[in-house]
């Protein structure tokens, strides 16, 4: 595995990032599995660019999604499956949950030796 495979591959700017932050309940209650099924159903919508994940043991996560543009993230939050899961999500899998979105003007990094 590569140093950089955890990170997104994204394009020059300009597009989007979704950034989801949470806290989970306790408990998988098929967790896992919808967390999966959301990550393939998502890279198969256009306009999506990546995503990155991270999850520590206290139940805190941070998932941040890239896309094209705007109309790609309003077509993914209006997808029936993702819908069904964000209610789900809602009623037994986050104790809270913030979503914010942002226009990535610039990024830069180190790349891996």
């Amino acid at each position: 595995m590569s140093a950089t495979s955890d990170f997104a591959q994204t394009p020059e700017p300009p597009y989007y990032a979704v950034i989801f932050s949470s806290r989970r309940t306790e408990g998988d209650n098929d967790y896992g599995n919808m967390a999966e099924r959301m990550a393939t159903l998502a890279a198969r919508q256009p306009g999506f660019l990546g995503a990155e994940s991270v999850r520590g043991a206290d139940g805190f996560g941070i998932t941040v999604s890239y896309w094209a543009s705007a109309e790609s993230i309003a077509a993914w939050k209006a997808d029936v499956e993702h819908a069904a899961a964000q209610e789900i999500g809602k009623a037994k899998w986050y104790e809270h949950y913030e979503i914010r979105v942002a226009k990535v003007e610039r990024a830069y990094g180190r790349p891996s030796v």
